[in-house]
């Protein structure tokens, strides 16, 4: 569900977005988008998840979660000939870019929420 939610937000960006506001603005705008998507699936995932996780599954599935959409990340620049060196940029915060808060938010969203609703 998150790599769909992902995905309609990349063509959200660039079709819509980016036209509209510009590059970075609409970089900005996707990335925070993409982080409140995150945050309702994994509030929903886990409101009506019949499993009553433990601290480290929730780590495990942040950690997943994490993994798998950075490398999904770097295989799409492999595949595009985007250098490693760009892709590895985006995560430069004292550079301006937000990107880093989705793999922050994949990372802490299923702690915490999974946390919050097996109290």
């Amino acid at each position: 569900m998150l790599a769909i939610v992902a995905i309609v937000n990349g063509g959200f960006r660039e079709v819509l977005l980016i036209p509209r506001v510009g590059r970075y603005t609409g970089h900005v705008l996707s990335t925070g988008l993409l982080v409140a998507a995150i945050l309702v699936c994994s509030v929903l995932y886990f409101r009506w998840s019949p499993v009553a996780y433990t601290r480290t599954e929730l780590v495990v599935v942040g950690g997943l979660w994490t993994v798998l959409t950075v490398g999904f990340e770097f295989l799409v620049g492999y595949i595009e000939g985007t250098p490693v060196s760009v892709t590895i940029g985006q995560y430069d915060v004292l550079a301006g870019e937000v990107w880093i808060a989705v793999p922050l938010t994949l990372f802490f969203a299923p702690l915490l929420f999974g946390w919050y609703q097996g109290t």
